[in-house]
């Protein structure tokens, strides 16, 4: 009998042998499997790569260069995944020691991450799932057409329209649907921090690197967020921070001397704190004047603006962000030779504009077993402004605090909130004057909402939903609301959405045409607050073929009916302005439709239209909206010439007539627009890592309103009107000096007037 201890040098040296020569024919049948994974050719970074069952996994580079390796041959699921792409999934067998070269093109998701919207229903949910039909818009679409702000970049945006709302100082706000500026509602982050003063300014300034999507929601959206949501909204939401990028510089110039820089940076505090830090400044300083009015043809600005965004990380992943803009712009348009010290004084006309404006916004779940998010918000605002020798000297202050609980059962899902609105707005004008001298205007608002979103199958929902607010000058209003959604299947989507909506109204933040020139404002009553219903019918229909083309159809019929509406009355005196609520009723009505292909070789192409008809009936008499198109086009063409590592933008809107002011029956000018368009090309290099180099033309059509108008300004050579004559009844006469019988009037205007200019810029990813 042979002793284990005897054995043991043999047996040990035999195991050692065994295991070195099974490790060694291990290592000898390990496979790989690398590639690249692109969109049009593009790379695609931090892609996902798994093999189903195993623990085996990788993701791509900044280059789109992945490598998965020490496999045991076999046959495998591949499973690929990334953030705006359909899942792709491929089986593979992998033989030993082979080394799998393997390729892979990646497709849009019409159900990705990217397309998680919150705007419509106050919850996050994918857009095809989303009972209100909302339009999303990435930093690639901005990119498209580089602007200074937001509010030129809409201009691309199909229903949307920037209008500028004066020709000196360049002041403007939002159509949605032909409806203006004070009937949309702006926000950050959901959070409705620009408005009234804002709405001129608040959308300049907004770093567009910190942008993460911006939502559009056409219609009224009252039951959810009160006044101002008659026409619509516009989302702004910003990059969280913990996903953004380490730092994003983005800076240009034009060959009209403009200058723009965006920087973004993210910053890590610790383990649990994240910081996102924006600044935007914008200047130009180039007075130009090719109409030769002697006015500047745009207005000279100097913007500086700072973004900050916390985000602390909570027991539970409960949510705390914490976000703040501090903006300042000096801003000035007039004759050619004006300089500060002329600066409220009849010698040389000019109006200058200062703003400060500070803003803060958050949201904090409370630490409770139930989901109750806190959010709020905080306004100042603070304008010197002179028009000519008018000042106007405002100051806003809006503070937001809301309460929100979404509880879900079986086919149930609830969402409860309580709002409180503080408006505070004092000015020099008679808008804030009493019987006791000035009188700021301070108003508490508080609300209470609810909407239940039913599941009635598989492919059915509907959506009813409701809002109380209370206005001690106009009691309680009562604003309902109903969505229903059918989705035939994957690919198809038919919406209906009904509801009202309501505004209070304060003419003095919202209408600059009250503000500059030499009318006066005449308000003949107390006004009421106006009150719309609005139905809105939409079809969205998604086509993925096997060759990688895709196709997204989107289209919708509105029609909108408003009650007590206030219309600046323009033609009935041309030395006022005359608000009064409509004796009648103004109605909005067309339709819009999208079109958003993207074909495997490169080209993709977003086309919108809409037709409408906005009017108003008073007294058995229809007038057509003044400043109102009756069709509108916008387009983004883009093309990327893989082996050059350039894409090619072709972006550009078309616009129908438009009725215009004008200031009697001897004004020159016609009575209606044009039609007209603006047009940019833009070529973007890719091929340095982590650098874009960008340039174009804009407006090459070099379009300007003054094309088809003898003059733009009226009365520019007498800006003060010391030269008019007026008869007993303070009407103008027409002299040999005022053969039109005109008054100095600056807002016949429907388009920019900035004309043809090249742009340069440099992009910087890190």
């Amino acid at each position: 009998m042979v002793s284990f201890y005897h054995c043991k040098p043999f047996t040990s040296l035999m195991l050692v042998l065994t295991t070195m020569l099974f490790s060694m024919n291990l290592m000898a049948q390990k496979a790989v499997i690398t590639g690249k994974i692109t969109d049009n050719g593009q790379p695609v970074s931090f892609v996902n790569i798994h093999l189903k069952n195993t623990a085996k996994g990788t993701s791509s580079n900044e280059e789109g260069l992945y490598k998965l390796g020490d496999i045991t041959p076999g046959r495998y699921l591949l499973l690929i995944s990334a953030l705006g792409y359909r899942s792709y999934k491929k089986s593979v067998v992998l033989s030993e020691n082979e080394v799998l070269s393997l390729n892979i093109t990646l497709s849009p998701d019409a159900e990705n991450l990217e397309d998680i919207v919150v705007t419509g229903t106050l919850k996050p949910v994918s857009r095809l799932e989303s009972p209100v039909p909302v339009e999303v818009y990435s930093p690639t679409f901005l990119q498209q057409n580089p602007t200074a702000n937001i509010f030129e970049a809409l201009s691309n945006v199909n229903g949307v329209r920037p209008q500028i709302n004066c020709n000196v100082c360049n002041t403007g706000d939002i159509h949605i649907n032909g409806l203006e500026g004070p009937y949309t509602l702006v926000l950050i982050d959901g959070m409705p921090i620009v408005s009234g003063l804002g709405t001129v300014y608040g959308l300049s300034g907004i770093p567009n690197s910190l942008i993460a999507q911006i939502e559009i929601v056409k219609g009224p959206a009252s039951s959810l967020y009160g006044s101002e949501a008659v026409g619509g909204l516009i989302n702004v939401i910003t990059k969280h921070p913990p996903t953004a990028r380490e730092l994003v510089a983005d800076g240009y110039l034009t060959g009209w001397g403009e200058y723009n820089l965006d920087i973004g940076s993210k910053i890590t505090l610790g383990d649990k704190t994240t910081l996102l830090l924006g600044v935007n400044y914008f200047n130009y300083d180039n007075p130009i004047d090719n109409n030769n009015d002697n006015f500047t043809d745009v207005t000279l600005q100097n913007r500086v603006s700072v973004f900050q965004k916390w985000n602390f990380q909570r027991s539970r992943s409960r949510e705390f962000s914490l976000a703040g803009r501090f903006l300042y712009e000096d801003r000035w348009g007039g004759e050619m030779q004006w300089t500060p010290a002329f600066r409220g004084t009849d010698i040389v006309y000019g109006e200058s504009i200062y703003t400060t404006r500070w803003e803060l916004l958050g949201k904090y779940q409370l630490p409770l077993d139930l989901p109750i998010m806190f959010s709020f918000s905080y306004t100042d605002h603070d304008q010197n402004s002179v028009y000519g020798t008018l000042p106007y000297l405002a100051e806003q202050r809006i503070g937001f605090g809301q309460l929100t609980w979404g509880p879900k059962f079986k086919s149930h899902d609830l969402l409860f909130g309580a709002a409180l609105r503080y408006n505070y707005y004092d000015d020099n004008t008679p808008a804030t004057a009493g019987v006791l001298g000035n009188q700021a205007d301070k108003v508490w608002i508080p609300s209470l909402f609810a909407q239940d979103e039913i599941s009635l199958g598989e492919n059915h929902s509907l959506l009813l939903g409701s809002r109380i607010d209370y206005d001690k000058r106009h009691g309680t209003i009562f604003t309902p609301r109903t969505a229903y959604k059918w989705k035939v299947n994957d690919f198809d989507v038919f919406r209906i959405n009904a509801g009202t909506g309501f505004r209070v109204v304060n003419l003095f933040t919202e209408d600059h045409a009250a503000l500059t020139g030499a009318r006066e404002v005449v308000i003949t009553e107390f006004l009421e607050p106006e009150r719309s219903y609005n139905i809105n019918l939409n079809y969205l229909k998604k086509i993925y073929s096997s060759n990688g083309v895709y196709l997204n159809f989107d289209t919708s019929l509105f029609y909108t009916h408003f009650s007590n509406r206030i219309l600046p009355d323009y033609e009935t005196d041309p030395n006022q302005i005359i608000y009064s609520n409509l004796d009648g009723n103004s109605v909005s009505k067309g339709i819009s439709s999208n079109l958003d292909l993207s074909l495997p070789n490169g080209l993709k192409v977003l086309v919108g239209a809409t037709v409408m008809d906005v009017s108003t009936e008073e007294n058995n008499i229809k007038t057509r909206q003044i400043l109102t198109e009756r069709f509108t086009g916008t387009w983004n063409v883009s093309y990327t010439i893989r082996p050059w590592q350039v894409t090619l933008d072709y972006t550009g809107n078309i616009y129908g007539p438009m009725r215009l002011p004008l200031l009697g029956e001897l004004d020159p000018r016609s009575e209606f627009s044009p039609t007209w368009s603006i047009q940019n090309i833009q070529f973007t290099f890719t091929g340095w890592k982590g650098f874009e180099l960008y340039g174009g033309v804009k407006n090459l059509l070099n379009w300007t309103p003054n094309r088809s108008a003898p003059f733009i300004i009226a009365r520019a050579n007498d800006p003060f009107d010391k030269n008019v004559t007026y008869d007993t009844n303070g009407q103008v006469l027409a002299t040999s000096d005022n053969p039109y019988a005109l008054t100095f009037d600056p807002t016949y205007v429907y388009g920019p007037n900035q004309g043809v200019r090249a742009f340069f810029g440099m992009r910087y990813r890190l």
